[in-house]
């Protein structure tokens, strides 16, 4: 996660799946402890795509991060 450029907590989806397992969004602020732990138990929680290119990632969202990270 050191080479993330977006912060921890926006790898974690807040979707229906989220709300339905009753998370609180504040408890994976600045923790990426808590981010891989619930990734582990619910990957499909994990926001895609994460794109990683020379040691640095983003995640995909919008789409045209994509282009202009890879341009």
């Amino acid at each position: 996660m050191a080479g993330l450029e977006d912060p921890v907590e926006d790898l974690v989806r807040k979707d229906a799946k989220f709300k339905k397992l009753e998370l609180d969004p504040a408890d994976f602020v600045g923790n990426p402890e808590a981010v891989i732990d619930i990734l582990l138990k619910h990957k499909q929680l994990l926001q895609r795509p994460v794109i990683v290119r020379g040691g640095k990632a983003i995640i995909g969202r919008p789409k045209a991060r994509i282009a202009a990270f890879l341009g």
